[in-house]
């Protein structure tokens, strides 16, 4: 996820990807808490609490330390002078955000009871 992410959002010089925004310094910390938040998440045996929470968490993450111009679906809802007005103040909170939405999804996996139990049958009345 580290590698995958931080070359689509051009952290890092690559052939394949240009970012048109510089880098904050920030993004690349964010990209290894989610890459390591989301390996814990994956790792964790329980059943799928928290998967929306998860996945939520990882594209508003993703968001938060992507380019905004390089967007294409962004800069063509929104345009490239908004982005860079409105949105780019506010990436690194969007990352943020993302990083404690899969600290809640992990939380949530460990936390429940449904999902702690989820190997053992809830009750034994179906097989009698």
């Amino acid at each position: 996820m580290f590698v995958g992410l931080g070359t689509v959002a051009a952290l890092w010089e690559n052939p394949l990807f240009m970012r048109m925004t510089p880098t904050g310094g920030f993004e690349i910390t964010l990209l290894f808490l989610l890459s390591a938040l989301t390996g814990l998440y994956v790792g964790v045996p329980q059943a799928e609490c928290g998967k929306r929470t998860a996945g939520t968490g990882g594209v508003i993450g993703f968001l938060g330390i992507a380019c905004p111009v390089c967007n294409k679906i962004l800069v063509l809802l929104f345009g490239g002078a908004l982005l860079l007005e409105y949105y780019e103040p506010v990436r690194l909170y969007l990352a943020l955000g993302g990083v404690v939405l899969l600290a809640v999804a992990i939380w949530l996996k460990m936390t429940r009871r449904g999902c702690v139990d989820a190997e053992t049958p809830v009750s034994n009345t179906a097989s009698r």
